[in-house]
């Protein structure tokens, strides 16, 4: 933990508590379970202060419920005092295998209704506990983030109703776009990227993998995802490559131009395993054709590594890549819903991020800098010198 020592010296803003909504429960209980055991290791003095009232507990999670009435409609409720602590909301507005009963009829939870209930637990809340801080891993409507023609600002709107509801500090993962935070220029938005996960998850499932501009090459699928892709080969010291999208501008279907192929720059591939990183797998089509035409450029091993895997398609299509050859790991984080299904397939791996997460809000209770917990330079640098190390 880099920021140990900060946190040995300063003073929490405010008692810790966490309210995990029913979408965001197993990745809240893993947060939780980390954070009891920094503060069980703590090396403070004293804590008998009443500064550190509640500092060290068994469990800094909230009972908190959004029930539903017959008519579809819903309420929140905190079920303990929350006055006067730091409060911490975590939400997945992804997690689509929630349902709930609305006239007979049952209906999956969709977005915006989980986004309703994090109003609603934020509103339950409001005037009572010290701060408000809200944990978004996926952005709520972070796809509609800019205006190309007659069309909402859905993200924006989104992050200003927040703002104006009392929240301080909102924290999300890979934003789309993180140029939507312009829309609340005077509130708190942290935008983390799990760089240094997907590395330690890569590696742990593919131990014999040379990390070298010899052997492995990095490659964004698309023009939006290029800054992911130049991070990682200036840290990984490796040449990268990207494809960009020719698109019928001409057509709209499902609601956007369809891609008529993907065009590739970059250098040769020719027996160098590959990492594709982009922010989200929706259907994976656009994944799935640039891991394909990896393989026929002659690449050895394509990785595939996003920080969503929202499968909106299911994994029909992946099964059939894999068998075909076409991929050889998928790697994405739990911070959103991952069906139980894609745990058993033997191409998937997933990156852990609840210390992560335990971290910064411990680092954000404590009101310390998030410098070292935004650059994970170094720790994939000490990473891969464990893994050379390991395989020399």
């Amino acid at each position: 933990m880099p920021n140990i020592r900060l946190m040995e010296e300063a003073l929490p803003i405010a008692p810790l508590k966490i309210a995990a909504l029913e979408s965001c429960s197993e990745l809240g209980k893993n947060v939780n379970k980390y954070i009891v055991g920094f503060r069980q290791d703590t090396l403070k003095e004293s804590l008998t202060s009443p500064l550190y009232s509640s500092y060290q507990l068994d469990n800094y999670l909230i009972d908190c419920k959004c029930p539903r009435f017959g008519t579809g409609e819903s309420k929140g409720i905190i079920k303990e005092s929350i006055r006067g602590k730091d409060l911490f909301i975590m939400v997945d507005v992804c997690n689509y295998s929630l349902s709930y009963a609305m006239n007979g009829h049952t209906n999956h939870m969709s977005p915006d209704d989980h986004y309703q209930d994090l109003k609603r637990i934020i509103s339950a809340s409001t005037g009572k506990a010290h701060r408000i801080n809200v944990i978004m891993p996926f952005l709520y409507e972070s796809r509609q983030h800019k205006r190309t023609n007659r069309e909402s600002l859905d993200c924006a709107l989104a992050l200003q109703e927040l703002a104006d509801m009392g929240v301080t500090n909102i924290i999300t993962f890979d934003a789309h776009d993180p140029r939507v935070q312009n829309s609340i220029p005077l509130h708190g938005f942290d935008n983390f990227s799990p760089s240094y996960q997907f590395m330690k998850a890569l590696l742990r499932a593919e131990p014999e993998l040379a990390v070298d501009k010899d052997h492995l090459m990095i490659v964004s699928p698309d023009e939006g995802a290029m800054h992911r892709a130049v991070y990682f080969s200036n840290v990984l010291g490796i040449d990268m490559g990207m494809f960009y999208k020719r698109r019928d501008y001409s057509t709209i279907v499902g609601g956007k131009n369809p891609i008529v192929a993907h065009e590739f720059l970059g250098p040769d591939l020719h027996g160098k395993n590959v990492i594709i990183v982009d922010d989200m797998i929706s259907s994976g089509g656009s994944m799935l054709d640039v891991a394909k035409q990896m393989k026929e450029r002659g690449a050895s091993k394509v990785f595939v590594c996003t920080t969503f895997g929202l499968f909106t398609d299911g994994f029909g299509e992946f099964d059939q890549y894999y068998a075909n050859g076409y991929i050889d790991r998928v790697i994405t984080t739990n911070l959103t819903y991952l069906p139980p299904e894609a745990k058993e397939k033997p191409y998937f791996a997933i990156a852990d991020m609840s210390k992560f997460i335990a971290l910064i809000i411990d680092s954000c209770n404590h009101d310390i800098t998030m410098s070292h917990v935004l650059d994970p330079t170094d720790k994939i640098h000490k990473l891969l010198e464990k893994h050379r190390t390991g395989r020399s």
